[in-house]
């Protein structure tokens, strides 16, 4: 039986980038979910089965590989990495997996891109970047293109239109470290979050968001008529003065854009030149920009903002997909979290435990 972990995030800032080929920021959280595989032997037929379980839930599953059927809700995840791992040369056999988690889910920490990566390692049998014991003739398993894999999952199978941000944070994560991560090459370069006597925090607004059933997908078709009308690939290359003569609200969702770039931008030098107190105006920059101009959040998110700013926090802002979720904030030595929130730091990304 092997074991294997993979975190949930915190997008420090840049969020509603990733899909528009631009930056963003995250780390990857101690809290994630595990899933325990064992060999299952093939059934009478030459099937190779698959058995999983979701331990929180009291739930299970059962189909066979290589073509289960479609399903919803976590089984969605389960039959969907099962598939596109055959799909894309990954031979499996039959496995039995045990699902359990620790981040949770519709908070904001990216339960399911943490539940993908794991599922994706567990039915390999491999840690990103390393071939299957006793499979010398197997190519490794590359972080990026689990990336991918695990994002189509979410989008064809799931029916959410997300971006890479989430599984990259999840695969690359490091401790001490955030993640600069350029969509347009894909180019992940960790970069020092030395909090010291600083603390992260995250509160739970208890708004309970589902990328396939929110607002989500709209906002990735508002970009998409805005680079078509703009006649650009990418809102990377958006100019900003042309784009403020779109209609609304294409013209906010790409002023968001365009202005969350730069703060990632100013956010990385912000944490090279050690000045957190910077960054945390930087994320309350964020979160108005999230506000108005993109708008995703929601009175009980504004709550929970005012919650962390009342508690001596230097910034905080709504982070992931929006509608709901959680909101991190930054507090300097000697300012304490409110009582509900709880401290987290960067952590190590996915791996065999």
């Amino acid at each position: 039986m092997k074991e294997f972990r993979a975190p949930g995030r915190v997008n420090l800032i840049g969020d509603h980038t990733d899909y528009n080929d631009g930056l963003a920021l995250p780390f990857a959280v101690d809290e994630g979910v595990t899933v325990l595989a064992e060999p299952l032997p093939a059934g009478a037929d030459g099937r190779q089965p698959i058995e999983a379980s979701a331990v929180d839930l009291a739930e299970s599953d059962r189909f066979y590989l290589p073509d289960p059927p479609p399903a919803h809700g976590w089984r969605a995840f389960v039959r969907g990495i099962a598939a596109e791992l055959c799909r894309a040369g990954y031979p499996l056999s039959g496995a039995r997996l045990q699902i359990s988690g620790q981040v949770p889910a519709g908070a904001g920490l990216s339960s399911s891109a943490a539940l993908e990566v794991a599922l994706a390692l567990a039915l390999s049998g491999s840690a990103p970047g390393h071939r299957r014991g006793g499979d010398a003739g197997r190519r490794p398993l590359d972080r990026i293109e689990l990336a991918r894999l695990c994002s189509r999952v979410e989008n064809e199978w799931v029916g959410a239109q997300t971006g890479l941000l989430d599984q990259l944070a999840s695969l690359f994560g490091a401790r001490e470290a955030a993640l600069l991560i350029d969509f347009r090459t894909l180019a992940v370069e960790p970069v020092p979050l030395l909090l010291r006597d600083w603390t992260l925090a995250v509160l739970d607004s208890g708004d309970r968001h589902q990328h396939a059933s929110s607002g989500y997908n709209q906002r990735r078709s508002e970009c998409a008529e805005a680079c078509r009308l703009l006649g650009i690939a990418s809102l990377r290359d958006a100019d900003a003065d042309t784009a403020a003569r779109l209609p609304e609200p294409l013209d906010r969702r790409v002023a968001h854009v365009l202005g969350e770039n730069e703060r990632v931008g100013q956010a990385v030098a912000a944490l090279r030149a050690d000045d957190l107190l910077a960054l945390g105006a930087l994320l309350n920059a964020s979160h108005a920009s999230m506000r108005d101009l993109y708008e995703i959040s929601t009175p009980r998110v504004e709550e929970t903002v005012e919650q962390m700013l009342s508690a001596g926090a230097v910034g905080a802002r709504l982070f992931g997909g929006g509608f709901g979720g959680s909101v991190v904030g930054l507090f300097a030595p000697g300012s304490a979290p409110p009582p509900r929130a709880r401290q987290v730091r960067p952590g190590p990304g996915a791996h065999l435990l």
